[in-house]
């Protein structure tokens, strides 16, 4: 059952059985800085700014499908793990 917060109409907090599935942001800095990468590496390979980036590690923004799908590809990981769904 997901539980939302709705803090104005650009922030939405969505909650799992208490585990923050839309706070991908923590996640994203995670990965970056385990393979020593700048915002910059990380959003040229991703071909988008690195302002855009920077919005999806500080959850001012959510990335789309596509880019979601190209991270998880960066990373070889599965969206379950980006979005730490996986029981490690």
């Amino acid at each position: 059952m997901y539980i939302c917060n709705y803090f104005s109409t650009f922030s939405v907090q969505c909650q799992l059985e208490n585990t923050d599935i839309m706070n991908i942001g923590k996640k994203l800095k995670e990965l970056r800085l385990a393979e020593n990468q700048t915002q910059v590496q990380i959003a040229e390979k991703l071909n988008i700014s690195r302002v855009n980036y920077t919005r999806y590690e500080n959850n001012a923004s959510r990335p789309d499908y596509e880019t979601l799908i190209a991270i998880a590809d960066l990373y070889d990981i599965s969206l379950d793990e980006l979005f730490d769904r996986i029981q490690h």
